[in-house]
């Protein structure tokens, strides 16, 4: 049983990126989760725990597999039996009882486009939940690029490469920030007047960054992306679209 469970928001990549509370909890928390996603996703179970040696952790680290979704289903039927799933691998991973609290390392923040406490809703007894913030990937691509997140009294509208692809740009917005995008749903669009800022590996020493016209730059971030796929296995990416220039 899980009493006490706190989600730590450790940025994208970077050791740097974890609040002060973020260290203190790890090293506060009694028992750490940490995911397996197979053999071609090693390095990310590796980063989780240079994060925790780099924040002074000593808690027991347990391992889970994280479950592969079930493409058979409807979208939101697979992400519900994925959900499901995983938080019965938490479960099983404690079996033997925590040790204190029980401390996961989430991507960015816990909050924005990141499903960790939806699965612990499904902890039965639920356990009491804290919130470490992080740094998302909004903030370290805009960082990277060394732009404002915003126009001047402009509307920024954060979604997916799904809604992109199904409904286009919010004409309401000056600004899109897309995560989620395993499709470079981005060619989709009509170009004309359009300029986008694109960041993989945001804060890790293998960052990359691209940015320009869209018309021009789109093509070369579909190539750089399927690149660094293949060489490190895995890629974490987001872009951000503007109608006009940065500022």
């Amino acid at each position: 049983m899980i009493r006490d469970l706190w989600l730590v928001g450790i940025g994208t990549g970077s050791p740097a990126h974890i609040s002060l509370e973020g260290q203190q909890a790890l090293r506060d928390a009694g028992t750490i989760l940490i995911p397996r996603k197979g053999p071609a996703k090693d390095d990310l179970a590796e980063l989780r725990h240079r994060i925790l040696d780099a924040a002074g952790a000593s808690a027991r680290v347990l391992h889970f597999d994280m479950p592969t979704r079930d493409d058979s289903l409807a979208y939101q039927d697979r992400v519900i039996a994925w959900h499901d799933e995983i938080a019965r691998r938490w479960q099983s991973a404690l079996s033997d009882g925590a040790e204190g609290p029980v401390a996961l390392l989430v991507w960015g923040d816990p909050g924005l486009y990141d499903s960790t406490l939806r699965i612990a809703e499904r902890l039965s007894p639920k356990p009491a939940i804290r919130v470490v913030p992080g740094i998302t990937a909004l903030q370290a691509l805009t960082a990277a690029h060394a732009i404002p997140f915003n126009t001047v009294n402009g509307a920024v509208t954060v979604t997916t490469g799904r809604r992109l692809r199904d409904h286009g740009l919010p004409q309401e917005s000056d600004t899109a920030i897309v995560m989620l995008d395993g499709e470079c749903s981005f060619q989709e669009l009509d170009p004309e007047g359009l300029n986008i800022w694109w960041g993989a590996y945001l804060g890790m020493s293998e960052q990359i960054l691209l940015s320009g016209p869209l018309a021009e730059t789109g093509p070369r971030i579909i190539e750089t992306r399927a690149k660094a796929r293949a060489r490190h296995g895995w890629l974490m990416d987001v872009y951000m679209l503007r109608r006009g220039p940065a500022l």
